[in-house]
C-alpha cells in the first residue's frame, strides 16, 4: 500500500475511495502547504493530492532530499502552481482533473458576465443598504446581453462551453482566439490574434490555462483595443491578466467593467478593484459546487489508483 497525502479537506467519498487501497493522510488545514510542508510531502509520501496554491516549484524539488513521491495528482484542471518540468526531472509524474470542471467554470463565467452587464452586484448592495425607494425607469441601467458579440481567448473545453452557452442561450455571435486552429460544431470565427478579438467583443472572456506561456497574456494592449462599452471576464488564472493594467484600464474608462473570479496574488484582491462598483468580484468559485468538487476529487483519486495499479496515469499533464 502506498502512502498518500491529501493536502486539503475533500469530500468523504474521495478519501474513502483512496483509503480502500492505500494509507491516506488527510491534512485538515485549508491554507496551502508552506515550504517545509512541501519538502516533507515530497520526501515522506509515495503520492500527493495537491491543489491550488501548493507551490511545488523547482526550488522545492531541488531542496527536497531523497524524493519518495512519484505522483502529484493535482485536484483541479489548472496546474500552474506545479513546475511540471522540475517534477519530471526528479522522476515525479503530474496529473490533473480535466472535464470535471468544464460546465461549472463556464457557468461562473456567465454568472460574472450577467452580473457585470446588469449591475446585479451593485443592485444587491443597494437593496441591502436600505437605499432602494422603489422602481425607477432610469435606475441602475445596465448593458443588454442578448444579440451582442462574445470574444473568447482560449477555445478549449471551458472556452467552448462558455461560447456555446452564449451563442445558443443569448443569440450572441462568437469571435475567438486560440493558439492552434479549432473547428467547432457551432458558429464562431477564429481570429489570428487577441487584439482582433478584443476589438470586436462586447464581452471578452479569457479561458486559457495558467503557466509561464500565458503569464500576463492579457495586458494593457488588449484593454486598449477593447471598446469603452466592453466588459472583461476572467475565470482562468489570475496571473494570466496584468492586474495593474486592468485596474488602469478601468480607472481610465477604457473598458466599461470587469467580472473576476481569480486574482493575480490570491487571496489578495487590490483595494482599487474592491472599491469599483462596475467590477464584479467572486472568491474563486469556478468549481464550487459539491458535485463538481466530488467529481474532481474522484478523478484525482482515479489517477492515483491507476498509477499504482498499472503504472499508467489517465490524466497525465
Amino acid at each position: 500500500m502506498a502512502e498518500v497525502l491529501v493536502t486539503r479537506p475533500l469530500p468523504e467519498s474521495v478519501i474513502d475511495k483512496l483509503g480502500a487501497a492505500h494509507n491516506v493522510t488527510l491534512r485538515e488545514a485549508i491554507e496551502p502547504l508552506d515550504r517545509e510542508e512541501l519538502i516533507c510531502a515530497l520526501s515522506g509520501f509515495d503520492a500527493v493530492l495537491p491543489t491550488l496554491g501548493d507551490a511545488f516549484t523547482a526550488e522545492v524539488f531541488d531542496a527536497a532530499d531523497d524524493i519518495r513521491c512519484r505522483l502529484l495528482a493535482n485536484f483541479g484542471v489548472g496546474y500552474n502552481h506545479i513546475d511540471v518540468a522540475a517534477a519530471r526531472a526528479h522522476g515525479v509524474e503530474v496529473s490533473n482533473t480535466p472535464g470535471a470542471v468544464t460546465d461549472a467554470t463556464a457557468d461562473i463565467a456567465l454568472t460574472l458576465l450577467l452580473m457585470t452587464a446588469r449591475r446585479a452586484g451593485e443592485g444587491e448592495r443597494f437593496v441591502r443598504a436600505g437605499k432602494w425607494t422603489g422602481w425607477d425607469p432610469m435606475q441602475l441601467l445596465g448593458t443588454h446581453v442578448t444579440g451582442k458579440t462574445l470574444g473568447v481567448i482560449g477555445m478549449g473545453r471551458i472556452g467552448q462551453a462558455i461560447a456555446r452557452r452564449c451563442h445558443f442561450g443569448f443569440d450572441m455571435s462568437v469571435e475567438f482566439y486560440n493558439r492552434s486552429p479549432k473547428r467547432l460544431d457551432f458558429p464562431a470565427r477564429q481570429r489570428d490574434d487577441i487584439a482582433d478579438v478584443a476589438a470586436l467583443a462586447d464581452f471578452l472572456v479569457v479561458a486559457v490555462p495558467g503557466g509561464a506561456e500565458t503569464h500576463h497574456l492579457i495586458d494593457a494592449s488588449v484593454f486598449a483595443n477593447m471598446s469603452e462599452s466592453a466588459i472583461f471576464v476572467n475565470i482562468s488564472r489570475g496571473d494570466v491578466v496584468d492586474e495593474p493594467a486592468l485596474i488602469a484600464a478601468l480607472e481610465a474608462g477604457e473598458i466599461a467593467g470587469a467580472g473576476l473570479d481569480v486574482y493575480e496574488n490570491e487571496p489578495h484582491v487590490p483595494e482599487a478593484l474592491r472599491r469599483m462598483e462596475n467590477v464584479s468580484l467572486l472568491p474563486h468559485l469556478g468549481t464550487a459546487a459539491f458535485e463538481v468538487r466530488e467529481a474532481m476529487g474522484l478523478l484525482a483519486a482515479d489517477n492515483i489508483l491507476s498509477f499504482f495499479e498499472t503504472g499508467e496515469v489517465p490524466n497525465r499533464v
